[in-house]
């Protein structure tokens, strides 16, 4: 959690301690542990024992180690219930997070919207995270440089509050506003508008960012290759599996590439001109004839194989049936 100087209004140095001012907090632990509930005497003689279903946070060892170091708070007439003093100077210049978040710290819905109308005044988002809500989330659970993914990107607060704290992000929108409000919230962004988090950040815009949409299912519900699918789109999708890397040129050829020593190909679709056994999608020694020659391994993906597994080998194919050998990872 970002720090303010508000919080710094708590440390005091009532003790005159030359280690500077400081803060306190309770000894005892919410947990409680057996062979942590012992007598702590304060300095003008009282006895203390940690709450009732509780213990102290620290061994008896311990304890006597803090108190020795004066770390250990006992009130100014030295008969109070013992504390832990925590230094201003050893507090990290974040904040450890808090299990509430008040709208005085993240903000709420109301904000949330006044920020979204700046880029669409039209059809304000209904329910929109604040950017100091999502700023919260990101600090605790990322740093610089790292990847942020929002599922359900809404009205893109996520990825603004990512990109100008310097992370990488994927953002996915199943809905409209996609279109409507992700997009060019994140180009307002880019510019460097000031709303939500912007002045506090310093932001001054940079970078950028591409917009994708899906394609057609690769599988039907019932797990057949997808009729409407065509034969560069999964071309594409199994030269990626099989190499992991893309396929740079769209194919019209069963022929998809070499990847060291082994050559794809993809008999879908009538690549070949027609649909019959001997002229389409079914690999059979006149079929493979008419294919575009390779010495070394080959690896074809049909609907069926007329050559037996000896034939196969002899000839260094390796079949893969459609559908049943295509992975969707």
């Amino acid at each position: 959690m970002r720090k303010d100087e508000s919080h710094n209004k708590i440390y005091k140095n009532p003790d005159n301690d030359p280690r500077g001012d400081w803060a306190s907090g309770p000894c005892h632990a919410k947990t409680p542990n057996e062979k942590d509930i012992y007598e702590i005497v304060t300095p003008n003689g009282k006895s203390c024992y940690p709450p009732q279903g509780t213990s102290w946070r620290f061994s008896q060892d311990r304890f006597n180690a803090l108190i020795q170091d004066n770390r250990i708070y006992f009130g100014k007439d030295g008969n109070n219930v013992p504390r832990y003093k925590r230094f201003l100077t050893e507090v990290q210049e974040g904040l450890v997070p808090t299990t509430i978040w008040l709208k005085d710290e993240v903000g709420d819905n109301q904000e949330a919207k006044k920020e979204v109308k700046v880029f669409n005044t039209d059809d304000v988002f209904s329910t929109p995270k604040p950017e100091r809500l999502l700023e919260q989330i990101i600090t605790i659970g990322s740093n610089p440089g790292d990847l942020v993914m929002d599922t359900f990107l809404g009205s893109g607060t996520t990825a603004a509050v990512a990109h100008k704290m310097g992370r990488r992000w994927i953002g996915i929108e199943m809905g409209e506003h996609a279109i409507t409000h992700c997009v060019p919230r994140m180009q307002k962004v880019v510019e460097g508008e000031q709303g939500g988090i912007s002045k506090a950040l310093n932001w001054q815009g940079g970078g950028g960012f591409s917009f994708y949409t899906l394609g057609e299912a690769i599988f039907t519900p019932e797990g057949k290759v997808n009729p409407d699918v065509k034969f560069p789109t999964l071309a594409s999708h199994i030269w990626y599996l099989e190499t992991g890397s893309p396929l740079h040129q769209e194919t019209q050829s069963p022929l998809l590439g070499k990847h060291g020593d082994t050559a794809y190909y993809l008999l879908y679709n009538g690549i070949l001109g027609d649909k019959t056994v001997n002229g389409g999608n079914v690999l059979t020694l006149k079929l493979l004839d008419k294919l575009p020659k390779h010495t070394g391994r080959k690896v074809i993906y049909g609907e069926a194989s007329r050559l037996n597994k000896d034939r196969l080998s002899e000839l260094n194919i390796s079949f893969k049936q459609i559908p049943y050998d295509i992975k969707v990872d």
